[in-house]
């Protein structure tokens, strides 16, 4: 990784006389502290809420070890591919790669661009899903807080969550049209402080609890099973759902994207990164160790639809409402370069088509008007509906977490970033900064395999029970 100095110098970085790009039609305003909204808002999400049950399978010891190690990971993957965005060009000069795949078109060519495209739609369609079932379950959470809450913990309070996840579908259907990452700063900040909210109430919760048990719950082997594959099984669903709460490579160069130069975008991004991951790793080891120390073998999948015995009700509503506001934003982060991808596509493909390319003005009174296009609606529309009806199908919020975060983890937050790396910085085979890199991908590789294995069984279990 290059020093503060090699970001000021590389001819890679070019000028930065001026943030605006004659060749689009945007200014570029982000700022550190823009960045850092979209990164807690694309980090702290549905991943938070798992954390508990993730630190109860591992046990004291190795729970909080592996946040660590994983915030660690995701510290070095992201100063590798923050130096990615500014790519020399020999006819034109320094170039920006404003997308995860167009930086790896650019590194490593257009056959590891396509296996890119594929995992990285993958990874933000999942995410989509995974954002559907966690607000479905939040809002299911205030309702049966409000029964217990005025019939009594006895009480049989059990609802479904489908009807939630349609409308959450409806609310991001609507959502869907801004038209691009550089049009929602002002969604990024208020999911972020919707973050902070909820991650500050689970941890204050869970922080009571224990005061209240007198004790701190939990052992260093974790939560016991009734064999030892059932435990394996868990433990690497748990790494799953610990590997789903941090890595954000895949938005990272959309969020460069947005930053004015000077100070150069690699610079600034990394400060961004390192402060971001810093608050939410704090955050993550609370959340996850107090959760813990609260519930001990009975700590929930999803932390604060664990509180729903608990008093003050009100509060794990509006914990829960924040995290519903939250997603809502969040599924535009991980949504947005989807769209994009899709769209330049289409427009290059049918250059002529006035369903492609043509434009209408929406006038509402008391609103500024709003541009609308065809393929936009019909093909966010879709996209929308087809995460929600995957997200009824397999309602399993933990499982689904440890698989997504298992598919991804390697090849999109470890992988290229290396592989682009060695390219850019032209390192030699078997030099010990080759060596040092293969080995950490290696590694990474093997974990992911396990995970797998682990969150594909969980679901096969859950559907069949």
């Amino acid at each position: 990784m290059g020093s503060e100095g090699d970001d000021q110098q590389s001819p890679l970085l070019g000028s930065y006389a001026s943030s605006f790009d004659p060749e689009e039609s945007f200014q570029r305003t982000g700022t550190q502290w823009t960045a850092m909204a979209h990164v807690i808002t694309g980090v702290i999400g549905a991943g938070v809420l798992s954390l508990a049950w993730s630190v109860a399978q591992l046990g004291w010891i190795a729970g909080p070890v592996m946040l660590i190690v994983f915030a660690g990971i995701t510290v070095f993957s992201t100063y590798l591919l923050c130096d990615c965005y500014r790519s020399p060009d020999p006819e034109h000069g320094p170039t920006r790669n404003s997308s995860y795949t167009q930086a790896v078109k650019f590194y490593l060519g257009g056959k590891n661009q396509r296996w890119c495209g594929l995992f990285a739609n993958e990874s933000l369609y999942g995410a989509g899903i995974a954002y559907n079932i966690t607000a479905a379950s939040s809002v299911r959470a205030i309702q049966r807080s409000n029964c217990y809450h005025k019939e009594g913990h006895n009480a049989s309070c059990a609802y479904g969550d489908s009807f939630y996840m349609v409308l959450f579908g409806v609310i991001q259907i609507v959502m869907s049209q801004i038209p691009d990452f550089h049009n929602m700063e002002w969604l990024s900040i208020v999911a972020a402080i919707m973050s902070f909210s909820y991650a500050s109430i689970g941890l204050g919760l869970g922080f009571a609890k224990v005061v209240e048990n007198g004790k701190i719950k939990g052992s260093i082997e974790g939560i016991s099973a009734s064999n030892t594959a059932d435990k394996t099984w868990l433990v690497f669903q748990a790494l799953g759902d610990i590997a789903f709460a941090y890595p954000y490579s895949l938005i990272l160069l959309e969020i460069q994207d947005t930053l004015k130069a000077p100070p150069p975008e690699n610079k600034t991004m990394k400060k961004a990164s390192m402060s971001a991951i810093l608050i939410t790793t704090f955050f993550y080891l609370c959340c996850g160790c107090f959760g813990y120390a609260a519930f001990g073998d009975d700590t929930p999948g999803n932390l604060l639809t664990g509180f729903g015995f608990f008093e003050p009700y009100w509060l794990i509503d509006f914990a829960n409402a924040c995290i519903i506001l939250h997603l809502v934003g969040g599924y535009q982060v991980y949504s947005q370069p989807v769209f994009a991808f899709v769209e330049r596509w289409v427009t290059r493909k049918f250059p002529d088509s006035g369903f492609v390319n043509k434009f209408y003005t929406l006038k509402l009174p008391l609103l500024p008007a709003f541009q609308m296009n065809l393929l936009r609606i019909c093909f966010r529309t879709t996209y929308v509906i087809s995460t929600t009806g995957i997200a009824m199908i397999f309602p399993y919020f933990n499982q689904v977490l440890g698989l997504l975060g298992a598919l991804n983890f390697w090849p999109l937050a470890i992988y290229f970033p290396v592989e682009m790396y060695l390219v850019q910085k032209k390192i030699g085979a078997w030099t010990r900064t080759w060596i040092i890199l293969r080995t950490f991908s290696l590694v990474c590789l093997l974990v992911s395999i396990i995970t797998l294995v682990g969150s594909v069984e969980g679901i096969i279990s859950a559907k069949l029970s």
